[in-house]
Order: structure tokens, then sequence, then C-alpha cells
């Protein structure tokens, strides 16, 4: 016999407690699901927030300069991804970044954020960073 067995054939009155028991159990059940998930959903957005106070405390320390080797190429990608001209950006742009370890925010403008990205020019005087 189960929990909710409605085998029982004594009274009208003990199948309605039955089923009744049964209701009652599964509400329980229920219940108890919302509350656990209630308790789930709660602590991960206090996870969320003690992360978005960490994004703003660092927001102000971007992230675009004390870049390694090894992290030049993606945000080189980034940095010419709207240009025409995929090829030289990216090798400029590269070759700055292995220099200066700074590639500024953005596709294109925001050089002020990197002095060394925004200071090295050509033999002509024109940028050498895009």
């Amino acid at each position: 016999m189960g929990l909710c067995s409605e085998g029982l054939n004594y009274t009208q009155n003990t199948r309605s407690m039955g089923r009744s028991s049964c209701f009652f159990f599964f509400f329980l059940i229920l219940v108890f699901f919302a509350f656990f998930s209630a308790l789930v959903t709660a602590s991960e957005r206090m996870v969320d927030g003690e992360l978005s106070i960490n994004l703003v405390v660092y927001k102000h320390k971007h992230k675009h300069s004390g870049f390694s080797a090894a992290e030049c190429p993606g945000a080189c990608q980034y940095r010419c991804s709207k240009t025409a001209y995929k090829k030289p950006c990216m090798f400029f742009c590269q070759k700055c970044c292995f220099k200066c370890r700074c590639v500024p925010p953005g596709t294109y403008a925001h050089k002020e954020v990197c002095p060394c990205y925004n200071n090295w020019k050509t033999q002509r005087g024109g940028p050498k960073c895009p």
C-alpha cells in the first residue's frame, strides 16, 4: 500500500480522510520545495550582490593594462573587430600591446587610458597604435 492509496473500503469517512491526508501530504511537500527554492534563490542573490560589489570596486581599475603576452591577441582582436583593415590593425595593435602591456577599451578612441599606447608615434609623427 502506498502513502495515498485509496484502497480503503471501510466507510465514506475513511476515504475522505485518506484523500485529505494525501492532499495535505502533497501540499506539505510542495511548500517544502517552494521554501527550499526560495532559500537557494536568496543565496544566489547574495552571491550576485557580492560579485556586483566586487565588479564595482574593480571597475575603476580597468583591465586594459597589465596584459600578459598571451592576453594581447584577444584584446587586439576585439579592438580591431570593426575596422576594414584587420591585418595591419592586428599587427600594430599586438606590437603596441607587447610593448605597452595595454590596449584601450572599445573598438576605437579612448587611447588616453593607455599613455604608452597613445604616445608611441611613427617617424612621421602619426599614431603608431590603432
